[in-house]
């Protein structure tokens, strides 16, 4: 089954801050990982750009973080919600490349990486959410790795898509045939 990598919101404003996200220094190695994968077996990787007042196409916060391997070949999309897909091309180039499953990693696990999992599997995809490539930032209700556990569990115990969305570590997640 075609399937693309989509990392999203993993830029200079909202990883590369003090404090820095939860495990930051893990989920940027295993998001790593995953990017190599998926060029190696010719997946499609997507980098997702949030642009906002604060995050501004161009300057260093909306740039992708620099602990990141970007390549010439990978898509860059940038977006305005928290929905990767509305209002931008991703559906599109999800399209032509024939893509029917996605693997979602990135920032932030409560807001941009959950709704873009959710509509994926709206959208028909099935979606596999790299349980230890995302992450966010420690809120006063929730530490970091606490909201990331949530979404793992929550995300992947939706059946009414349709669709599957599978919870599975960096380390089990293969690209290609």
């Amino acid at each position: 089954m075609p399937t693309a990598l989509l990392v999203i919101d993993f830029q200079q404003g909202l990883v590369s801050v003090d404090p820095l996200p939860g495990n930051a220094v893990m989920v940027t190695a295993n998001i790593n990982t995953l990017t190599q994968r998926a060029r190696e077996a010719g997946a499609p990787v997507v980098f997702i750009q949030h642009e906002d007042s604060e995050l501004v196409r161009g300057e260093e916060a909306w740039e992708i973080a620099q602990t990141l391997q970007v390549a010439p070949q990978d898509y860059k999309v940038g977006k305005r919600t928290p929905d990767s897909f509305l209002n931008t091309e991703l559906g599109q180039i999800l399209e032509q490349h024939g893509v029917k499953h996605v693997v979602v990693c990135g920032y932030a696990s409560e807001f941009c990486v959950d709704t873009t999992v959710r509509r994926a599997a709206a959208n028909g995809y099935s979606v596999t959410l790299a349980t230890d490539a995302h992450t966010t930032h420690d809120k006063p209700h929730a530490t970091a790795a606490t909201i990331r556990e949530h979404h793992n569990q929550t995300l992947s115990n939706i059946r009414s898509f349709g669709p599957r969305i599978a919870a599975v570590r960096t380390e089990a997640i293969a690209f290609g045939a």
